[in-house]
């Protein structure tokens, strides 16, 4: 066995563009508390995946630690509260300070056109 390993790392720096928004996102006054901050975002199979920033639940293993990419578990609600959209699952609201580069917007309007049409694996949008 030979003494090298490949290891990923499944983090990133966030960029000076995703800071901004999250520093906008979290001056606006929610109607509930927000989990964490979600940046650049798709949608996909009712979930949402972006790069997380200041997730509550952080643990000491570094699950939910800022840069890293975290998907969500289903999304029961979308709703847009300022200028930002709120998704809420079961346990958790997500904020989208920003979405995916070419995918997230469609990823997310497709989300929301199923949503609307009442397919049993969407969410209500608000």
């Amino acid at each position: 066995m030979s003494g090298i390993h490949e290891v990923e790392l499944h983090s990133k720096r966030l960029t000076d563009f995703q800071i901004r928004r999250i520093v906008r996102a979290s001056e606006y006054v929610y109607d509930a508390p927000i989990t964490a901050c979600l940046s650049d975002v798709f949608v996909s199979n009712g979930v949402a995946v972006g790069v997380v920033f200041g997730h509550t639940e952080v643990d000491r293993l570094g699950r939910f630690a800022d840069g890293h990419l975290m998907r969500t578990s289903s999304i029961r609600y979308a709703k847009k509260e300022g200028r930002f959209w709120v998704l809420t699952t079961m346990n958790s609201r997500y904020l989208v300070a920003s979405f995916m580069k070419g995918e997230g917007r469609p990823s997310f309007r497709t989300f929301m056109q199923t949503a609307m049409n009442g397919s049993p694996m969407s969410a209500t949008v608000q």
